[in-house]
């Protein structure tokens, strides 16, 4: 049997590799937006689009090739999302539902031009309500396909259509409500965006913990102090940072400056403890995160 370095059948292993590379690097866009209405977060969704995909890659050598690559993708995204959701504590929800009447009939679907309504709105649903009207109504599978994507049977994914469809039916569409943040936080991000358009690394880097972790989407993850992070920074003029929110949440907006004004292209997220920033995770190098959002707002500095 092949293994994701190659040895063994090497060649057979490259071609399915490349042909892994193609699927996911159309893929991607959209396998993001469903983690994110999943999840609630373009940026937790990022998350676990990645992970996904290293989950996937490590598997690689156990992938049936006389099946498609994209519903297995999505699968294992899927399982990441409730595997998420577990972890902030709503397993129950979850699998809240699941055992129900094969016997009842979906009610029509909203349409494909409210699609993005539902995205708003799909966050009032338990995750399996959630999943199979994502699936459905704004990725268009078959309800075969997301019964095996969800782990269920057509019967369940048509209850579950029904109570989605119905429920969302009943409710206004709505923003994102903002995420409370603490005064700490708040604070933290300020002096971080200030130092940062100031280029003052040396005072940036007194707001990070000594063995802080950095992941930089697709290109590095591990400790801050073994990156060029700060350095590839500092080298471009052309970029400043503001605090913002991203679908409710606090985060800081990375800013290009473009002919007549900074526009915003990127987020960054920091994590703390003990008044420091532990953690930093820069998505730059993924430019499907920002439009994806369904809220954003950029501060009043630049």
């Amino acid at each position: 049997m092949e293994s994701p370095d190659g040895s063994g059948a090497g060649g057979f292993f490259e071609a399915r590799y490349v042909a892994f590379l193609e699927t996911i690097t159309h893929l991607r866009p959209s396998l993001h937006r469903y983690c994110a209405r999943m999840t609630g977060s373009v940026l937790d969704g990022e998350d676990v689009v990645q992970d996904a995909l290293f989950q996937a890659y490590r598997k690689l050598d156990t992938f049936d090739d006389a099946r498609p690559l994209a519903p297995w993708l999505f699968r294992i995204a899927h399982n990441r999302c409730i595997d998420f959701l577990r972890r902030r504590g709503v397993r129950e929800e979850a699998e809240a539902g699941v055992e129900t009447p094969d016997s009842v009939v979906p009610v029509d679907p909203p349409g494909r031009a409210l699609g993005r309504a539902v995205e708003h709105l799909v966050l009032t649903l338990p995750p399996m309500e959630r999943a199979c009207v994502l699936l459905k109504d704004v990725f268009d599978y078959s309800l075969e396909e997301i019964a095996e994507l969800v782990d269920s049977s057509v019967g369940g994914v048509k209850a579950a259509l029904n109570r989605g469809r119905s429920k969302l039916a009943a409710l206004p569409e709505r923003a994102p409500a903002p995420r409370a943040a603490s005064v700490e936080m708040v604070q933290l991000l300020d002096l971080y965006v200030e130092r940062f358009n100031r280029r003052d690394w040396n005072g940036l880097r007194e707001l990070i913990a000594d063995d802080a972790r950095l992941r930089v989407a697709d290109r590095f993850g591990g400790r801050l102090t073994e990156s060029p992070y700060f350095g590839n920074y500092e080298r471009m003029s052309a970029w400043r940072m503001a605090v913002g929110e991203v679908d409710g949440a606090p985060a800081i907006i990375t800013l290009q400056r473009g002919a007549d004004a900074w526009t915003p292209r990127s987020v960054v997220r920091v994590e703390l403890a003990d008044q420091h920033i532990v953690r930093i995770v820069d998505y730059t190098h993924c430019p499907w995160v920002l439009p994806a959002a369904l809220s954003v707002r950029v501060g009043d500095r630049p």
